[in-house]
């Protein structure tokens, strides 16, 4: 009973360190990748002692990202706005950040792992309705950004506060539609045997990923997802040309950190939902509990601890594939009108995903049952 909490324990400890570490890298990578895009430089005034120059090394931004940004932010005086509700100012980052960070506990990044006579899946809490306490986590989501804006006492961070809110709620339905669709496919809501059933081939070489079911599911639940993080298109409660930085317009120190932690947080909670869901998670292609079985019967066995470091990496090479699409999907889109972002949440993406449910529905009663 011991080792299995101290295992647990470690477990938890080591994917909230590498989803806050992803979070600054990504933050990194979205200030150059986006000044790549719009033809400048972009982060790279803060060098260490002058050593990378001497060096003749290119500045490319880490230190201004990863230490004098981070010392600047911290060290900022903790603003409190006079006439705020002091407490739930003070809450609301917490409740922003902790429901994003608690819903990666039912998401797999490996298969079981063998040391000795110990089976550690490779999962934080492997739960059998895994999917069902995702969606709950993430429904408190809203509280942050609704509370932040509230409690400030300012109409700007209100109304960037009431959006959100709206937002959220509107897009929530598409999600957990195009969610509920891949749970009628595979007639479980445990993400790691989800992540089971997608091993094996079609044809000897197609594989069994939940993208060849579920194509509008994967497109719906990316849509949704972009929108869940308020991000460009969809970052209307954060309008800075409109309401200067949205619902945490009166925040700044480490509160600001939070909330801006929390965005990049869900950018990594979305991939890592998407590559579960519809690219087979750790699953490797021809990649079996023994080792390789590739097309044409040819056999490479493999441990079960290389086995299990393999998915481990192809699901951290799908999550930053898909965190790195996000980013590029921000500075590639102009924002929305709040018009047209409800627009297409209800009138759009909502009708699609219902037609999705009962599509799937017809096959799965066709075919006799789920995969």
């Amino acid at each position: 009973m011991l080792i299995d909490l101290i295992i647990s324990a470690i477990k938890a400890i080591f994917v909230v360190l590498l989803v806050l570490n992803l979070s600054a890298v990504l933050l990194w990578f979205e200030r150059k990748g986006s000044a790549l895009i719009q033809d400048r430089i972009g982060a790279n005034r803060a060098g260490l002692f002058g050593i990378g120059r001497r060096l003749g090394l290119p500045n490319l931004g880490i230190i201004n990202t990863f230490i004098a940004d981070p010392l600047k932010i911290f060290t900022k005086e903790d603003f409190v706005p006079d006439r705020a509700d002091k407490f739930l100012y003070t809450l609301a980052p917490f409740l922003a950040l902790f429901p994003v960070l608690i819903s990666f506990a039912p998401i797999p990044f490996g298969d079981r792992l063998i040391v000795g006579s110990h089976q550690i899946e490779l999962v934080v809490c492997p739960l059998t309705a895994g999917i069902l306490y995702i969606l709950a986590a993430l429904g408190l989501g809203v509280y942050g950004a609704a509370l932040g804006g509230w409690a400030s006492n300012n109409r700007w961070a209100l109304l960037g506060s009431v959006r959100a809110s709206a937002q959220l709620i509107s897009y929530e339905l598409t999600m957990g539609l195009s969610i509920i669709a891949v749970v009628m496919v595979y007639g479980t809501l445990d993400l790691q045997e989800i992540c089971r059933a997608q091993s094996g081939t079609w044809f000897g070489w197609l594989p069994k990923w939940g993208i060849v079911y579920q194509p509008l599911g994967f497109l719906l639940l990316l849509v949704a997802g972009i929108a869940e993080s308020r991000r460009i298109p969809f970052d209307l409660p954060e309008g800075e040309s409109e309401l200067v930085a949205g619902y945490f317009t009166e925040y700044s120190g480490g509160k600001q950190a939070a909330f801006m932690l929390a965005d990049f947080a869900e950018i990594v909670l979305v991939s890592a939902l998407i590559s579960t869901l519809f690219f087979g998670g750790w699953q490797v292609p021809y990649l079996q509990s023994d080792g390789f079985h590739l097309p044409g019967g040819t056999w490479l066995p493999l441990s079960n601890p290389v086995v299990a470091l393999l998915g481990f990496v192809a699901f951290g090479i799908k999550v930053v594939f898909f965190c790195w699409l996000q980013i590029l999907i921000r500075w590639t889109l102009p924002r929305f009108r709040y018009d047209q972002l409800m627009t297409l949440g209800w009138k759009g993406l909502l009708p699609l995903g219902l037609v999705n449910l009962m599509v799937t529905a017809v096959a799965i009663v066709a075919v006799g049952g789920s995969v």
